[in-house]
């Protein structure tokens, strides 16, 4: 982006910065609060490059103060100090006008959402099951370590202690800028506990990731919804066999079906299994939406393509490699107890590289 179209761009920022606020002062608007929540939203990301505007702005005022000082000055230890405090200044121009452009770069409008994630077992039958359960652990780990709240929705077990499949959220602002680059194929390499011979096997584990959805954004007619309660099992079920609070909904415009069996109470399992729906059905919509550019496309950091194969993770050499941008780490033990971050950022990193320099068509070879 040009100076000159940063400025043009930075003039409506600024003018939609104070329609905003004053919009959020109207009481008409207070009381519609779907509305003032969007508002407030869009607010809160325009502040940050407001801000940076602001400083920018300062820094380039005192450059011209300073350069006049070098320009008028007759000492030349002024002349000196004047030209010393020019360079300093330049650099962080720089850096602004660098920070700037990045922020007024197009962001995914679902980064500051929670997140629901469902991690399915692919090849390799009871240990690809047992491998679900530790990216589930990873997962809620990382989870903790940035204060987000992690809670089971669904599963379904093996009876060793793996699953066939399990479904939980990640509540936090932001949850899903952190967990998007995680949808796809993960293979893991590991002589299984189940194998006597000592033989490496290799089982691969699906993950989607969901960004969880507002009601405002997907409607729901309740004619369209077949709800069964049954009794719970498994996990999450302490009262097994007790109560029929278990929640089964069926979208039947699409055959989308999705259960909660986690909570004592049939409402609480009612409104998670509520949440779960209306993800898939906004992602749903989205695909669509996004299909014919799919086709024609692939992002370089492949969000969301469940058939991608995107990472390894190989016990016997203690490494976990993300297939996407060529990054092994040798780690492994780390990784899997949450210390997900440097992958996170290499991914994110390397997404908006790919944003910056293509624009929004995000165009790449795998």
């Amino acid at each position: 982006m040009s100076m000159i179209g940063m400025d043009e761009r930075m003039k409506e920022m600024i003018n939609r910065y104070d329609e905003i606020l004053s919009s959020l002062s109207d009481p008409t608007v207070i009381s519609d609060q779907p509305r003032y929540q969007k508002l407030s939203r869009e607010l809160s990301e325009l502040e940050p490059v407001l801000s940076c505007f602001h400083r920018l702005t300062a820094a380039e005022e005192e450059y011209d103060d300073v350069r006049e000082i070098f320009r008028t000055a007759e000492e030349d230890d002024i002349r000196e100090m004047a030209r010393e405090e020019m360079r300093h200044l330049e650099t962080r121009i720089t850096e602004l006008e660098e920070e700037i452009h990045e922020r007024m770069t197009p962001q995914d409008p679902n980064d500051r959402r929670s997140v629901i994630i469902e991690i399915r077992a692919g090849a390799g039958g009871e240990e690809a099951a047992l491998f679900c359960g530790v990216l589930f652990r990873m997962y809620s780990a990382y989870a903790l370590s940035r204060g987000w709240k992690t809670e089971y929705i669904d599963s379904n077990e093996t009876e060793i202690g793996g699953y066939k499949e399990i479904i939980f959220s990640i509540e936090g602002q932001g949850a899903y800028s952190r967990f998007k680059y995680e949808s796809g194929v993960h293979r893991v390499q590991r002589v299984p506990v189940t194998e006597s011979s000592g033989r490496v096997h290799t089982s691969t584990v699906t993950v989607a990731v969901l960004p969880e959805a507002d009601p405002v954004e997907v409607n729901i007619s309740p004619n369209d919804l077949r709800i069964d309660t049954f009794r719970a099992s498994g996990a999450g079920g302490q009262h097994v066999n007790r109560t029929e609070s278990a929640i089964r909904i069926t979208h039947l415009p699409t055959g989308l079906v999705v259960q909660c069996q986690d909570e004592r109470s049939q409402y609480k399992n009612k409104d998670k299994a509520m949440a779960v729906l209306m993800s898939r059905l906004m992602e749903r919509e989205t695909g669509i939406h996004n299909g014919a550019i799919a086709k024609e496309r692939k992002s370089q950091v492949g969000t969301g393509d469940r058939s991608e194969r995107i990472r390894t993770y190989n016990y016997h050499q203690g490494r976990v490699t993300d297939h996407r941008i060529g990054l092994t780490l040798y780690r492994l033990e780390s990784i899997l107890a949450g210390d997900i971050d440097e992958l996170v950022q290499a991914l994110t990193t390397a997404d908006k590289k790919h944003t910056l320099g293509t624009g929004t068509d995000r165009e790449g070879d795998e």
